[in-house]
């Protein structure tokens, strides 16, 4: 196992080359000036080129990557242009917020998803199948910021039980963990309703095939009860399709996360990452994409790791 974690990691290094490549290309090839975005209304030819020889815009593309390559492989992303800190340190600021939010929701959509995808499984074809069908179809295609807006709207202005947003009440001089949690349940319910409606159905169809097979048949014929039979047996082969998505997942939800973190103006790497891009803040972006690449190369990973630990038969070489 551990040769075979080793291995995929520098099997990863060429795809994370090749990401930072390709984003710092298109970093630099669209629309917009940071220079003129810092300087404002006191923009002068003379101070744009004075700027640009500090920030090092003025040096060929081809120069300023391999300099900017050279620093973040010592772990130094710069500092920001627009708020004047290092990179490094907004990044751990914003980075446990949208982990709070994406652990919880990624855990409990998969929990849930393979018990809903189950169920449905048993019940197919059933009213309670196609209710929930229709409900998962309607969920799964709705962007993730827009249902962040509708449960704005219904339960932060409506019925006014959750906040619309921020991450602590900032009129409390003694915000403790219930205030948190207060201002979590938007955001999770946001990514965690979206997830939950696409992997269910992924979940109810890899159920059915497994109760069809007939290790399934042959547990029944023994007498086993069959609460163990759907989700012992026919459940531990039957979510390994789920297990492969939790880890490729990770990725889309952290990028959801930047739509959500939008909407609820929560202090995560997703509203750091917006407010960087509105302000061609080019540190900030290039380190949180440069971020984006590696979990999906650990996604990949945890996905194969996890394939191991649920199905013995899986070995490594």
């Amino acid at each position: 196992m551990l040769k075979y974690v080793i291995r995929r990691i520098l099997e990863a290094i060429p795809t994370l080359l090749g990401v930072t490549i390709i984003s710092f290309i298109l970093i630099h090839i669209v629309p917009g000036n940071p220079v003129r975005v810092l300087l404002g209304h006191h923009y002068t030819a003379e101070r744009a080129a004075a700027l640009s020889r500090s920030l090092g815009l003025n040096k060929p593309v081809w120069e300023q990557y391999f300099i900017w390559l050279g620093h973040i492989l010592v772990g130094n992303f710069g500092y920001s242009y627009v708020y004047n800190k290092p990179v490094v340190q907004m990044i751990l600021q914003a980075l446990p917020h949208t982990l709070a939010i994406v652990v919880v929701a990624v855990l409990a959509a998969h929990l849930f998803a393979v018990f809903l995808g189950s169920v449905q499984a048993y019940f197919q074809d059933t009213v309670f199948d196609q209710v929930v069908t229709v409900i998962n179809y309607f969920l799964y295609s709705m962007p993730s910021f827009w249902l962040g807006l509708l449960l704005v709207i219904f339960f932060a202005i409506d019925i006014r039980w959750f906040p619309s947003g921020q991450i602590i009440n900032v009129n409390d001089p003694h915000p403790g963990f219930l205030d948190w949690l207060h201002h979590l349940i938007l955001p999770v319910a946001s990514l965690f309703l979206i997830s939950v409606a696409g992997w269910a159905r992924y979940m109810r169809s890899s159920m059915r095939e497994a109760l069809l097979q007939d290790y399934v048949r042959t547990a029944r014929m023994k007498g086993a009860k069959e609460f163990r039979v759907v989700f012992v047996h026919a459940l531990r082969n039957s979510v390994l399709p789920l297990v492969t998505m939790l880890g490729l997942s990770l990725p889309g939800m952290v990028a959801g996360a930047l739509f959500v973190e939008e909407i609820f103006n929560y202090p995560g790497m997703g509203l750091l990452y917006w407010n960087s891009i509105t302000n061609l803040d080019y540190p900030i972006i290039m380190a949180v994409t440069v971020f984006l690449g590696i979990v999906t190369v650990l996604g990949n990973l945890l996905a194969d790791i996890l394939y191991g630990i649920i199905d013995p038969r899986i070995r490594y070489r």
